[in-house]
């Protein structure tokens, strides 16, 4: 990954999040970019011109680059960094290929967790009156 100095202090310190993050091949098919990943400022440096989102290059060899090219094209999958870690002072992504949900499986994931929200629920009343 390309990083700043006080990116790779505040990777270090544990502080990213990978909620909402993806990776993404520019429109020349060159190079892969990470997405909506936040890392927050680190405490001890200059926040003015810091933007926590933004876009962060990822280097990989150009054959790795043109596989991934090829799983994202042709299958409609997503590239979704997994974990983020230091190998002899380099920082590395690790990416996985994933699928979205369909509509179907979206209303049963909904379904299931109001059901277990409302489990939860009748639990604690039934603690409170007891």
């Amino acid at each position: 990954m390309v990083l700043t100095g006080p990116e790779v202090k505040s990777l270090r310190a544990g502080r990213a999040a990978l909620g909402d993050a993806f990776a993404r091949v520019d429109a020349s098919g060159t190079s892969l970019w990470a997405e909506n990943l936040h890392i927050p400022p680190y405490e001890m440096s200059d926040t003015r011109r810091y933007d926590p989102m933004r876009p962060r290059k990822l280097l990989l060899h150009r054959r790795e680059i043109q596989r991934l090219i090829g799983k994202t094209a042709e299958r409609g999958l997503t590239l979704v960094p997994l974990k983020i870690y230091f190998t002899r002072g380099l920082a590395k992504m690790e990416l996985g290929l994933g699928r979205g949900r369909r509509r179907f499986e979206k209303r049963h994931a909904i379904a299931e967790r109001e059901s277990r929200r409302e489990i939860e629920r009748a639990s604690a009343e039934r603690r409170r009156r007891s």
